[in-house]
């Protein structure tokens, strides 16, 4: 089965790379115009995943992931038609220049060929990879968890039939339909049809993809993210984003999971944050010395653990360290982060600048909240993944990250000499 859609897809791709703009673009508003009529058959399908993951216990936070409502899907869709109005990268020479042997070199950019991505309760990711691939020319093989089987097969059908309306090969996106994790193992191995391959899911998916995979790996998307409260920073202002990186939506990879505070500040600082996130419903785990300025509460309050720095929480809880500096501020984010999102808040611009130059993640901010890293954010359009390696692509990835290159050499009837 792997192998007809491997040469399929390769084929697709061959197709995909040949279209102008204007029919990449066709073909994505005809996705988005047949996601909203047929929202009702998704809606169904996911429903029936909802009711198999709450039978089975799946907590809250992937609950929220696996969740597709009207109006999200309406946003998905709306997404796709924001893809439509970006610069297509593909063909955009890069730069070029004249040498002195007559030749004239370019870089020119050009699709990838095939992509495979494996993730788990996420079904906005089906739609999100299919319409950054359409727009960049590469034909996708996706494998979803079984968590959403049934939401994946009406999605991929209902992108397929907009594919056929538009007169391009359906075998551009392909999903594996069946739940054998053994599946996932032989698409591993298929570097003869797959360029790319993606993990979106925990770390046991791409400890698995990195050590059996035969085909070049981004890895990304686990975020425990860390903001450093310093001694300068604004009390009303720091509550105000440490709220929105930890509330706004707890089960996304780019919210706060870890907070780090001064010592300078700490007595003053934790009651008055004890109070917010009370209010929002957080529980709070706290270290030795910060549990000192939190037990009276009013938040709910428990000791952390070491496994708690080192994992994401992916709903409303929230690790508070105290720290006697910078420097241990930073070291803690080396010790523990995943180079995902890490922030600081601060009125200092030698310690912006600073914690901007020692601390190493994919997206690093000042003064602001962890949640915008995501593609729609950066104006990238949808993301296909959150890259926190440093190779190819970092950060969240967009159009341009699902591209390569190729040099173009023009000459008259030149020769080497």
């Amino acid at each position: 089965m792997l192998e007809q859609m491997g040469k399929a897809a390769r084929e697709a791709a061959w197709q995909l790379a040949q279209l102008s703009t204007k029919q990449k673009n066709q073909a994505l508003i005809r996705i988005a115009d047949l996601l909203e009529q047929e929202s009702a058959i998704i809606l169904e399908a996911n429903q029936l995943d909802m009711a198999q993951a709450r039978e089975q216990g799946m907590s809250e936070a992937l609950l929220d992931r696996l969740l597709l409502t009207p109006e999200r899907l309406t946003a998905i869709a709306h997404d796709v038609r924001r893809v439509c109005r970006l610069s297509d990268p593909v063909g955009e020479v890069i730069d070029g220049s004249l040498l002195d042997s007559g030749l004239k070199l370019e870089r020119r950019r050009v699709p990838l060929g095939v992509v495979g991505v494996i993730y788990e309760a996420r079904p906005n990711v089906t739609i999100d990879v299919a319409s950054l691939c359409l727009k960049t020319g590469n034909a996708v093989i996706l494998r979803g968890g079984k968590e959403t089987h049934n939401t994946n097969q009406a999605t991929v059908k209902v992108i397929q039939q907009a594919l056929e309306q538009s007169g391009l090969p359906t075998a551009a996106v392909q999903a594996i339909d069946k739940p054998d994790r053994e599946l996932v193992i032989q698409l591993l191995k298929m570097d003869r049809y797959v360029d790319m391959l993606i993990p979106r899911g925990g770390a046991g998916l791409h400890k698995l993809c990195r050590e059996q995979s035969t085909i070049p790996v981004i890895t990304g998307g686990i975020g425990v993210c860390h903001t450093f409260v310093d001694e300068s920073a604004d009390f009303d202002k720091a509550l105000t984003v440490i709220t929105n990186a930890k509330v706004q939506r707890p089960s996304a990879c780019n919210a706060l999971e870890t907070l780090l505070v001064h010592q300078k500040i700490a007595a003053d600082f934790l009651p008055v944050l004890s109070k917010s996130m009370e209010a929002q419903g957080v529980t709070l785990h706290a270290s030795k010395s910060a549990m000192a300025f939190l037990k009276d509460g009013p938040a709910k309050v428990v000791d952390v653990t070491e496994a708690d720095y080192r994992d994401e929480w992916l709903s409303l809880d929230m690790n508070v360290e105290i720290v006697s500096d910078m420097g241990q501020a930073i070291d803690h984010i080396r010790t523990y982060g995943t180079s995902h999102s890490d922030a600081i808040l601060t009125q200092s611009l030698y310690n912006a600048d600073y914690f901007v130059r020692q601390v190493d993640s994919a997206a690093v901010y000042v003064n602001a909240s962890t949640r915008f890293t995501d593609g729609g954010q950066f104006g990238l359009g949808a993301e296909v993944a959150v890259s926190t390696q440093k190779l190819h692509s970092r950060g969240p990835m967009g159009l341009d990250a699902l591209t390569t290159y190729k040099w173009i050499g023009y000459g008259d009837d030149l020769i080497r000499k």
